[in-house]
C-alpha cells in the first residue's frame, strides 16, 4: 500500500501531525510525507490512499497574506519549522494544479486553536471539499487537531493522530477485502 501525506505547516504542528500519520501508514506499506511547497501535483500518482492537511487561518485554508502574517507574528523570519516557505504556495495553490483524480482515496486533516468550531473554524472543511471537487473518494470524515494560545499542539494530540491513522487505514483496509 502506498500512502501519500501532503502538508502545509507554518508553526510545525500540521509537519508534527502527518510525521505521526506516517508513523502509523509505514505499518501498511510506502509513505511519502511531502510539503505542499514541494508537492508536484502528480506526486499523488499510484496512491492507494493520500491524507492532506493545513493549519486554519482566518477560519479556513490559508492564503498567501495569512501565511505572511504568521511568519510576521513569529518576529519576521525567524524561528519557523525548517522547509517553511510563507511565500511559497500553499495548499489552495497545489489544488489549482491538481486537477480531475478519479476515485483516489483521501482524508483530510487540519490544525486549529483549540475552542469551538464556529469561533476557529476548521480547514479541514475547505481540503474536504476541495478532494471532493478534484474526484478523490473521500474516506473518512475531516479531522481536527488543536494547539494551544502558544500555537503548540496539546498533549494527546500526536496520540490522536496515530488513532485516526489507525482507523482511517482499518477502514480502507476493511473496504478493499468487500
Amino acid at each position: 500500500m502506498k500512502t501519500v501525506i501532503i502538508y502545509e505547516s507554518l508553526y510545525g504542528n500540521t509537519r508534527r501531525v502527518a510525521e505521526e500519520l506516517a508513523r502509523v501508514a509505514r505499518e501498511q506499506g510506502d509513505v511519502a510525507v511531502v510539503a505542499v511547497e514541494e508537492a508536484a501535483p502528480d506526486v499523488i500518482h499510484g496512491a492507494d490512499l493520500v491524507l492532506i492537511g493545513g493549519p486554519t487561518h482566518v477560519h479556513g485554508l490559508s492564503w498567501k497574506a495569512t501565511r505572511q502574517t504568521g511568519v510576521a507574528g513569529m518576529g519576521g523570519d525567524g524561528e519557523r519549522a525548517p522547509g517553511i516557505d510563507a511565500a511559497g504556495p500553499g495548499l489552495r495553490d497545489w489544488f489549482h494544479r491538481v486537477g480531475r483524480v478519479d476515485d483516489v482515496p483521501a482524508a483530510a486533516f487540519d490544525t486549529r486553536f483549540d475552542g469551538p468550531e464556529a469561533l476557529t473554524g476548521r480547514a479541514s472543511l475547505g481540503i474536504s471539499r476541495r478532494l471532493r471537487h478534484h474526484g478523490f473518494a473521500e474516506v473518512a470524515a475531516p479531522k481536527s487537531f488543536v494547539v494551544d494560545k502558544e500555537n503548540t499542539l496539546i498533549d494527546g494530540e500526536t496520540a490522536r493522530a496515530r488513532q485516526w491513522a489507525v482507523s482511517v487505514l482499518e477502514s480502507l483496509l476493511a473496504d478493499a477485502v468487500r
